[in-house]
């Protein structure tokens, strides 16, 4: 039986209440707490933080917060609470850099690409605001700022990255655990699993073809969760852990 420890009966809780909150008030939610690309207008600082706790549905949220506590359990009880904390959030932070960077990578040289063309920054942000041409627009300026909206409008919601990296915690932890995808009940071994789940998503988010996720999902999120999840338990298992509590 897994224990349900403090820190994530406390995640879980409060998951919970900000899904209920955005049952309840709805866009305004998603306008606030998600995490926008940084040159949108709703963009706030505090995204960074608060998109952990927001969800899409109740799929979503929901297995997410089974993820947590399957494994979450396990790694708080080898780490202690605020080792497990650092992790999480630390992985939470590296998925939203991931995810973000790979916008800009995107969105960067379609920009640059329409200024070349003659229209300027206040032109294109209007239009990626509104999704509405001003005046005669040519078709490379069409298609660049199609390819930009979605960049420009897109938000980020959940706790998928810290998931990720708790999840690759658990994989230096146990690596001969078994692990089973719910639509592919074959036991892999973690570490083989975990890998292979990181590089689905890594091929996902440069082709745009899913595999077990919904197509709106941010696949560099869970990658960047997951390498900062193994960097730092990674380091802690070199550095700071009595190297047999691991055998």
């Amino acid at each position: 039986m897994i224990r349900l420890t403090e820190a994530v009966k406390h995640l879980l809780i409060v998951n919970v209440l900000f899904f209920i909150a955005t049952a309840i008030y709805g866009d305004v939610m998603y306008q606030w707490f998600s995490l926008w690309f940084p040159k949108n207008e709703n963009f706030q600082f505090w995204q960074i933080v608060t998109h952990m706790f927001m969800h899409g549905g109740i799929a979503h949220i929901g297995f997410n917060m089974f993820a947590l506590w399957m494994f979450g359990g396990p790694v708080e009880q080898y780490l202690g609470k605020n080792k497990f904390l650092f992790i999480y959030f630390s992985a939470g932070l590296g998925a939203a850099l991931f995810q973000l960077g790979y916008y800009y990578f995107n969105y960067l040289p379609i920009y640059t690409e329409l200024v070349n063309s003659g229209l300027n920054g206040d032109q294109i942000i209007q239009m990626l605001t509104s999704n509405q041409t001003m005046g005669a627009l040519t078709q490379g300026q069409l298609y660049n700022l199609q390819e930009a909206f979605p960049i420009y409008n897109a938000s980020m919601v959940g706790a998928s990255g810290c998931i990720m990296g708790i999840l690759a915690a658990f994989g230096l932890m146990n690596p001969n655990a078994e692990l089973m995808l719910i639509f592919l009940p074959i036991p892999i071994k973690a570490k083989y699993f975990i890998p292979g789940i990181i590089l689905l998503d890594v091929i996902s988010a440069i082709t745009g073809q899913s595999f077990f996720s919904p197509s709106n999902t941010a696949y560099m999120a869970h990658v960047g969760g997951a390498v900062i999840g193994f960097i730092i338990m990674w380091y802690w298992k070199k550095n700071s852990f009595n190297k047999n509590r691991w055998n």
